[in-house]
């Protein structure tokens, strides 16, 4: 079939001059339906010229369908888009802080936010959450939250595979992934699913509609609007830890089997609905609009808090003793020490503080230790509003000026849990605070091409200007999720309080001092240039001045780009930019604190703002050590990409190469020693302490010595160790993009259809600064070098049907960020996935299929009994299994 792009009025035209974005170009015709992938479609991402497809870009594009997205089994479109663009890598996150509620995902190997995302061709507003426990490549990133944008409101997904921070602005290193939102002005689809795992949990549902309606005013106006519904259950890939076999086995039987759950989380309530709409006044202006508000609750599990060692709760000796706790306020009470011997307590001296109103053990509270549920309360909206045309009187000068506002807010609760400072009378469900992040831009776009003799085309001109507002908001929690109870702070009879941890058990409450509220603006001017100096050679330049003028300073950034036609089916492309990344108002800002292993022992652990009393503290406590002085500020990267494209008859194949230098990457820095460096500080200080004293009993003993003011330190009582954001590393990045598709007929009346995609990434850190070994490792190794996809899809009538071999090489894993003390090398793995559709009646279509068909799973979890982990955890095609699916469709 001839390949043809999409025609535009005129208005159109004019609009996608502007901005690079049409809203009325697909149906421009009155088609009402998506185009095949026979036609090269309108993109809207790498250029801001009018009407080029994705075989006329400089840089790589990939544009992926609508339908290819809805006919996965699937239901979260990050797995949707992992299993079609093979450099975007997405995995379960069990156990993995606020990460768990927004999944961190890479594309081409680097952290979340060093891809950007736009919707309609604008800038997508951050998630709230900040992914603390990242697996090394993103730790500290805050990207968008995608997961929210339903498959059935979308036209296509296009994906630029390439530094774009130039043309877009900050983030965009990695490149730039543009949802576009269906504009029909007609038509009714809706399905629903239901699926489960071969291991019989993890049930899924969801519900969605799509609807199109025409707006009677000018020509080709519409209103268009998806709703989504559904909910997900957890799974278990787990096996019993050792630690908990043993209490078992020792005749404690309060303890759970399995005590700690590994696999998916619990989503409950997950509802989306986007809305997309344009009205033409005339051929020269439209307005346009579109937004979205979603909810959802996510709910997972923790690490289990062992009742006979878990620090500053059971124990402060490793588990010799239990800790015990005086209830009196003048330090009278006879409380007997309890000896632990072969993880049973002594039992008479267990019972006789169980009978003592003075004494108290959470022993008594809780025989078989505790797991945590930890989730949040997700909310987010969005709207963007704006005018664009042309302006009249034959100017040739095209317009777009928008406005964009998007929230996104997350309300933590953590559950099953206790302030252990508060002894018997700690609650056990807590609501620690909340994030938010509130998004502001404003863009001004002109457009205007010139008639130059000696090209083979006009000279395309785009001239922008952009500002931006980003807030950062913490909200406190519940008193009792922060408070320091009478069994940590401070008294005459225990000067450095009794050793008992304060806060909301495994995520600590947000302090009255923590809250508030953070904002950093900047704004951009940027140009671009585009046009085809002959038939067979197009050139491309972009650059762009963006000013943090409230943080960071300013900065220049540039890009050109190359296409030349050697011949009809053979073009040759290449770019390089530069580009940067700057850390957004929450990274500059937020304060964390959760629990995670340090070794193999289960720790409380913090993110804390470099610019805080603790932070500064800390940083002289690094210089005092003969370090250097950790500072935040952007990163930069320098983007190279070449690469081919062949077209013959109906084989069409892509080879690029890219090579991504980042410097001054921005990641959360190596957990600092807070405990060693009170000690020091207590030693220089003449102070003197106990080796078992804890953060709390330090900070206590330090106060009343005058040496430092404890409540300086709020919300870090608890910490044995944290760390802050910094520039402390960079990186190299490099790999080669492939990909093939092709159609054919296999059987008569039929059409075939094969995409062949493969990916080869390599990270290599070429300044390690003060990076640990096992980060290390796992930013270079953690996401494996190669991954690829093969997809065969047939129609035949009524029937159609899917196959896809989806294959991940081999990985590292530095189990539980242990820092090498758990290390996994795992194996490639490859999965299959297999859906059947049949059209019974006209519209309406049933479909079955299955996800990982062969129930293949990642190598086994040497170290299982650790923790409790079945599998690695990070493996990049997921530990859950095989799964089915059915799935009924109307379109009308």
């Amino acid at each position: 079939m001839k390949k043809t792009l999409l025609n535009c009025t005129s208005a159109t035209v004019a609009i996608v001059a502007a901005t690079g974005f049409s809203f009325t170009s697909a149906y421009a015709q009155g088609e009402g339906e998506l185009v095949d992938s026979n036609v090269d479609v309108v993109i809207s991402v790498g250029t801001r010229r009018a009407a080029r497809s994705a075989a006329d870009s400089p840089a790589p594009v990939d544009v992926i369908g609508g339908n290819e997205l809805r006919n996965q089994g699937d239901t979260d479109l990050s797995n949707l888009l992992r299993t079609s663009v093979p450099s975007y890598n997405v995995n379960t996150q069990p156990i993995s802080d606020a990460a768990t509620l927004v999944r961190p995902a890479n594309l081409r190997g680097l952290a979340p936010d060093s891809t950007l995302v736009l919707v309609n061709g604008k800038r997508r507003h951050r998630a709230a959450v900040i992914s603390f426990l990242g697996g090394g490549i993103s730790d500290g990133s805050q990207g968008a939250d995608i997961s929210v944008i339903p498959a059935i409101a979308l036209k296509q997904v296009e994906v630029l595979r390439d530094g774009a921070a130039s043309q877009y602005g900050s983030d965009a290193i990695a490149g730039v992934i543009n949802f576009v939102l269906r504009d029909a002005p007609d038509g009714i689809t809706a399905e629903g699913q239901w699926g489960s795992t071969y291991e019989g949990d993890g049930d899924q549902y969801k519900f969605a509609a799509n609807i199109g309606l025409p707006i009677p005013v000018g020509e080709g106006g519409f209103f268009n609007i998806s709703a989504e519904y559904g909910e997900t259950d957890a799974t278990s890939r787990s096996t019993q830890r050792t630690d908990a076999a043993a209490l078992i086995a020792a005749g404690n039987t309060a303890v759970a089997n399995p005590a700690q759950i590994w696999g998916q989380p619990n989503v409950n309530d997950d509802y989306t609905i986007f809305a997309n709409m344009a009205v033409p006044f005339s051929d020269l202006v439209e307005a346009y609009a579109f937004g979205n508000y979603s909810a959802r609750q996510v709910e997972g599990g923790f690490f289990f808090r062992n009742p006979n060692t878990r620090g500053s709760v059971n124990s402060n000796d490793g588990g010799a003793t239990l800790l015990v706790g005086d209830l009196t306020t003048d330090g009278s009470g006879a409380c007997p020490t309890i000896a632990i011997t072969n993880n049973v307590p002594d039992p008479v001296n267990l019972a006789i503080v169980a009978a003592d109103p003075d004494c108290f053990v959470f022993n008594e509270l809780l025989p078989g230790g505790f797991t945590p549920r930890f989730g949040g309360d997700l909310e987010d909206k969005s709207v963007v509003a704006g005018i664009r045309g042309e302006i009249p009187f034959g100017s040739g000068l095209s317009y777009d000026i928008s406005y964009t506002y998007g929230r996104n807010d997350v309300d933590f609760f953590i559950n099953n849990t206790i302030n252990a400072s508060l002894g018997p009378n700690t609650p056990r469900d807590f609501m620690p605070g909340g994030y938010s992040q509130i998004d502001n831009n404003l863009n001004v776009d002109f457009g205007y091409s010139v008639p130059v003799g000696l090209f083979a085309s006009d000279l395309h001109l785009a001239l922008g200007f952009e500002h931006r507002s980003e807030e950062f908001q913490i909200r406190a929690g519940d008193p009792a999720s922060f408070q320091i109870g009478p069994l940590a702070a401070p008294s005459a009879a225990f000067p450095a309080g009794q050793g008992f941890s304060s806060s909301s058990n495994g995520f600590g409450g947000f302090t009255t001092a923590s809250a508030g509220a953070n904002e950093q603006k900047n704004y951009a001017i940027y140009g671009e240039v585009e046009t085809e100096i002959t038939e067979e050679f197009t050139l491309q330049g972009a650059v762009r001045y963006e000013d943090f003028y409230d943080s960071f300073g300013d900065t220049l950034n540039y890009k050109i780009g190359a296409l030349y036609a050697i011949s009809d089916n053979l073009s040759i492309r290449s770019t390089y930019s530069t580009g940067f990344h700057a850390p957004t108002a929450g990274q500059s800002n937020v304060t964390n604190i959760t629990t995670a292993f340090s070794g193999a022992t289960l720790v409380d652990q913090g993110t804390i703002p470099l610019s805080s009393p603790a932070g500064q503290f800390i940083a002289d406590f690094i210089v005092a050590n003969g370090g250097a002085r950790p500072t935040l500020g952007p990163e930069n990267s320098n983007n190279f990409s070449v690469g081919a494209a062949l077209d013959v008859g109906n084989v069409k194949l892509t080879i690029d190469f890219f090579n991504i230098l980042v410097d001054d990457r921005i990641s959360i820095s190596e957990q600092q020693d807070f405990l060693g460096a009170l000690q020091q500080t207590a030693t220089t200080n003449m102070v003197a302490f106990a080796p078992t004293d804890t953060t709390s009993q330090l900070l206590n003993l330090l106060d009343g010595a005058g040496v430092l003011s404890a409540a300086d330190f709020a919300g870090s009582e608890d910490l044995t160790s944290f760390g802050f954001f910094n520039n402390d590393f960079d990186t190299r990045t490099r790999g080669m993009d492939f990909i093939l598709s092709t159609g054919f007929d296999i059987i008569d009346g039929g059409t075939t259809d094969l995409n062949w995609a493969t990916n080869w990434t390599q990270t290599r850190v070429t300044r390690r600064g003060t990076l640990g070994d096992g980060r290390l490792r796992q930013l270079e190794e953690n996401i494996p070098n190669w991954r690829s996809n093969l997809t065969l899809t047939h129609r035949q009538g009524p029937f159609r049907g899917l196959f896809r071999a989806n294959y991940y090489g081999s990985f590292f894993e530095d189990h539980l960020d242990s820092g090498l003390a758990l290390p996994i090398d795992a194996p490639s793995q490859m999965t299959f996935d297999v859906e059947m559709g049949y059209q019974v009646i006209d519209n309406i279509e049933v479909i079955a299929g299955a996800r990982n068909v062969f129930n293949s799973f990642p190598t086994d979890n040497p170290f299982a009994g650790v923790a409790g982990a079945s599998y690695p955890v990070t493996a990049p095609g997921g530990f859950t299994g095989g799964s089915y699916y059915f799935k009924v469709r109307a379109e009308f």
